[in-house]
């Protein structure tokens, strides 16, 4: 991977393309982002570069008191993060994420990436959350079918059996139940960039992206390449 960034999600639209022919879009306000940390095998054992993006509050920015050891979160920061951002010298930051670049020599502490990382015709891949749909029936959750609608019946959208009574006398782990649906990670591959706007920081994609309005979207060079 040689190029990713961090957006929002605005919402979806259509626009036009050369030919005439309308084409739907969701629009990511992609950027700018800024390098907080350079991570080399030397230091960290493997190369990476972490982004920051959205400014954040200074006053509610953890900060280390009483010289305590950092604790390593799951984005490579520690408790102190007030003090990573200083070393960085940049603003303090809502989100930090890592990204492992081919090229992360290339990168400084500090440095600014913009939506024109991108190009139209690119091909990506972006992650989000998805937006979440409460407890959901196996119908709706697993496409499962629904009992016969006629007079009488007194099955319609419950759910069928779950195992037989003599063997294996139990319920498979794994069996689709009812449940929560919605609020994981969804990755969508092979997105087309059809726009980018590099004064106000937009990608426009082909297509649906994951998660709602507002959500944060990863955005990645794609690793299934079309042939």
């Amino acid at each position: 991977m040689k190029k990713a960034i961090l957006a929002t999600k605005v919402g979806m639209t259509q626009i036009f393309n050369e030919d005439g022919v309308l084409v739907p879009v969701t629009v990511l306000q992609a950027g700018p982002c800024f390098v907080t940390q350079i991570k080399t095998k030397e230091n960290d054992g493997y190369e990476a570069v972490q982004v920051g993006f959205v400014d954040k509050k200074e006053r509610i920015v953890n900060k280390d008191k009483g010289g305590r050891k950092e604790v390593a979160h799951r984005n490579g920061v520690g408790k102190a993060m007030k003090g990573h951002f200083e070393k960085a010298g940049v603003s303090s930051k809502r989100f930090v994420r890592e990204f492992k670049f081919e090229n992360t020599a290339d990168y400084t502490l500090g440095a600014e990436i913009k939506a024109d990382i991108f190009e139209v015709g690119d091909k990506i891949d972006a992650s989000a959350i998805s937006k979440g749909k409460g407890y959901q029936g196996a119908i709706k959750r697993l496409g499962q079918h629904r009992g016969p609608m006629k007079h009488g019946s007194k099955f319609h959208r419950h759910q069928g059996s779950n195992g037989a009574c003599s063997s294996p006398s139990r319920v498979f782990k794994g069996k689709g139940m009812p449940g929560h649906m919605g609020c994981v990670k969804v990755t969508v591959q092979n997105l087309e960039v059809v726009r980018v706007d590099a004064d106000k920081n937009l990608i426009l994609v082909k297509g649906a992206v994951p998660g709602s309005k507002k959500a944060l979207v990863t955005i990645k060079e794609t690793v299934k390449a079309e042939a």
